[in-house]
């Protein structure tokens, strides 16, 4: 009876989510730049009667509210980043608000903003005395770039959890089974000698030249590893009059692998790559590590009670015009456009002829491995944790497109959030009431690591920074 209240609390107060998801979407900011969205949901959280914890070391816009006290203690994480140069009204047409500036072509304005609304309701459960524990709120940084939680997660804050709960926008209603990459990310600096192009070349030594062999040999490379690693990279400085031997140059690489232990494997081949441009070429090369994650542990005791949740719940309460907006936005990508970005998230053919995949699903992509990579996972390795999607965006819209911006901004995205505000809330509440089902989750998790402890992917004196 408790559950249906906080239920019904979250319906008659769902402007707690939308309202904040709809001030974070009209005012996008950058990893570690999220100023605005931090303030905003510190200050609820402040007025709600929550212990708030706004900044954390080096990272400004980190945020952790906290209410009631004992055990059990339940997290839920939050996101607020926007993406570059995806500015765009709620319009079915590409239609920028400013030319050039970001957009929440993935949602996080949603994601936060559920996990507020969540943990509010919760709290409402708490005054009246019949629900017991702490129910504790992350606010992360910069996961666009994989780096907020990873932080986080090396500053303890997720050590004294008991589990945790998240989702992220997207096109089902549906819990994530399946496992997720690992990642690094990292800059090459390549040092050589400038030299005239013409006169004296052969006085020079290339890092740009450098860079090139590098690449050859990463591309090697790809052959010899496990076929869902993903290597990528661009060349960020280096370039410039071609009479000119460059002295500097810099290589950008982001490389993702199944589970973190192979994924050290081979970033530490991809810097035998770089060794080895930097002997043929003469020069030099600074390895400079920017942010690692891990891959996602799904807990599946958690993440059957959060499908039970959503089946309960019933699809969320699109409008006549969110409906009317989706087939705007989905109708112009062609049929197998739409089918390979639903494949790519596991999904069926049976759904390309609906405009919203509105219907709560089971899970079916278990044993299955997403190509993308989120500093969830690091927090997965600390403390039990499931995750879900709701439909935020038509089907076979793409993650980080401008269609994606509109309708994270649109009654698409808002209702979703507020479905999974309450499938948030709802899972919690069951972890707190129900303690067979939270040692379950956390047997699980036990056998899982099989007594690994975690260990940070950042070493020591790195600091928090865009890239």
């Amino acid at each position: 009876m408790e559950k249906q209240k906080i239920l019904k609390w979250l319906d008659d107060n769902k402007e707690i989510v939308t309202e904040t998801a709809s001030k974070i979407w009209q005012n996008p900011e950058l990893a570690f730049e999220e100023f605005y969205a931090s303030k905003l949901q510190a200050e609820i959280f402040e007025k709600e009667g929550f212990k708030v914890e706004l900044g954390l070391k080096d990272m400004p816009t980190a945020l952790v509210a906290e209410y009631g006290f004992g055990k059990p203690i339940i997290g839920i994480l939050g996101e607020y980043d926007a993406l570059d140069n995806l500015s765009q009204k709620v319009s079915g047409k590409k239609e920028a608000v400013e030319e050039g500036a970001a957009g929440h072509g993935c949602g996080h304005n949603l994601l936060g903003a559920a996990g507020v609304g969540a943990a509010v309701a919760l709290k409402k459960a708490m005054d009246t005395g019949k629900l017991k524990g702490t129910i504790r709120y992350y606010g992360c940084p910069a996961e666009e770039i994989t780096a907020g939680k990873v932080f986080m997660a090396k500053l303890g804050v997720f050590n004294d959890l008991d589990a945790c709960v998240t989702w992220h926008p997207a096109h089902s209603n549906v819990v994530w089974g399946c496992e997720f990459l690992s990642a690094n990310a990292a800059l090459f600096h390549f040092h050589g000698v400038s030299a005239h192009g013409g006169s004296n070349p052969h006085q020079g030594r290339s890092a740009l030249d450098a860079i090139e062999l590098m690449n050859v040999g990463v591309n090697y490379l790809r052959e010899h590893v496990d076929s869902r690693c993903r290597i990528n990279y661009s060349i960020v400085h280096g370039t410039g009059a071609p009479n000119v031997i460059p002295a500097e140059a810099t290589s950008w690489y982001y490389i993702r692998a199944p589970k973190r232990a192979y994924l050290e494997e081979v970033y530490e081949r991809i810097i035998n790559c770089a060794k080895g441009a930097a002997l043929m070429t003469g020069t030099t090369v600074d390895v400079e590590f920017l942010s690692g994650c891990y891959d996602v542990l799904p807990n599946k005791v958690i993440g059957n009670i959060i499908t039970e949740n959503m089946l309960a719940l019933g699809k969320p309460n699109y409008s006549e015009d969110d409906y009317a907006l989706a087939e705007e936005l989905s109708k112009p990508l062609p049929n197998d456009f739409k089918e390979q970005v639903m494949r790519g998230y596991f999904i069926e053919d049976d759904v390309l002829d609906k405009a919203i995949n509105d219907e709560p699903r089971k899970n079916d992509d278990k044993g299955k491995t997403m190509t993308g990579c989120t500093d969830v996972g690091d927090v997965s390795y600390i403390t039990p944790l499931a995750q879900f999607t709701t439909a935020t965006w038509p089907v076979g819209v793409p993650a980080h497109t401008w269609q994606s911006t509109a309708s994270s901004g649109s009654g698409i995205g808002l209702n979703a959030a507020v479905y999974a505000a309450k499938v948030m809330a709802a899972t919690a509440y069951d972890l707190m009431t129900n303690e067979e089902l939270l040692n379950s989750a956390k047997e699980e998790f036990k056998k899982e690591v099989k007594g690994r402890e975690y260990k940070s992917p950042l070493p020591d004196g790195l600091l928090p920074k865009r890239k």
